[in-house]
């Protein structure tokens, strides 16, 4: 018991088992040019979040402000979601936004009837935040670094 409970506590903190990144799904579109868009853009924002300083932080001496950056996890789906996902993501964002999600649908139930008749009904790029339970649809870039700032709010708590 006490291995352990050092291992979870102190040693964890210190090695971070404790911490885990947060996942961003994408799901993606290829032949899309506003989902490449929004690819590139995720791709982007995880390579600035793992970098740490730059060159002129690295020499200078003054305290540096804090990375406003969280490291997180970049799942790309080319393929749709599934149809407990598609639930989660019309949970996530409210019954009257369904139609936003899934081209047609006036309810969540409606919303799911009409992707399980036809998967690729949905809409594309269709970002996602698992852990903060956050969808940004489309390319909206302003709203996709707004959820990538709550990802990194509800991962630094």
């Amino acid at each position: 018991m006490f291995p352990t409970l050092i291992r979870r506590g102190i040693m964890g903190k210190l090695f971070g088992e404790n911490a885990s990144k947060n996942v961003i799904t994408v799901f993606h579109e290829p032949s899309s040019s506003a989902s490449s868009r929004v690819l590139t853009f995720l791709k982007q924002a995880q390579a600035n979040a793992k970098s740490t300083a730059t060159i002129d932080q690295a020499t200078d001496s003054t305290p540096q402000h804090e990375l406003n950056h969280q490291e997180f996890d970049l799942d790309v789906q080319e393929a749709p979601p599934t149809t407990d996902q598609v639930r989660t993501i019309l949970e996530y964002i409210g019954q009257e936004r369904a139609g936003e999600i899934i081209q047609g649908a006036s309810t969540e139930e409606d919303a799911v009837r009409k992707f399980k008749l036809n998967a690729n009904s949905i809409s594309r790029p269709l970002v996602v935040d698992w852990m903060a339970g956050k969808v940004v649809i489309g390319e909206n870039q302003s709203k996709i670094l707004e959820l990538l700032k709550e990802s990194q709010k509800k991962g630094s708590s």
